[in-house]
């Protein structure tokens, strides 16, 4: 079976985020007011075979946890659906 993994990957709330705090403080220098938080994250979209949702899930799992997100500094989530 095909399946498609929809997956974001975002520093976790209590870590600095850099990048998003110069965005936010950016925003009114274009002209968009209002901004108080941004964070920025990665999303990835990943297309896998597997003999059930179940071992896609654990597959997409196991990426997430050894390549894809640094565990100490991110937290994923993920959406896993039916590929046609």
């Amino acid at each position: 079976m095909k399946f498609k993994a929809e997956i974001d990957i975002m520093p976790h709330k209590e870590l600095l985020d850099p990048q998003g705090k110069t965005v936010a403080n950016n925003m009114e220098h274009v002209h968009i007011y209002g901004i108080q938080d941004v964070r920025i994250g990665k999303h990835i979209s990943m297309n896998l075979e597997a003999a059930s949702e179940s071992e896609a899930r654990e597959v997409v799992e196991t990426a997430c946890k050894k390549i894809l997100a640094n565990l100490i500094m991110e937290t994923y989530t993920f959406e896993l659906a039916a590929a046609e």
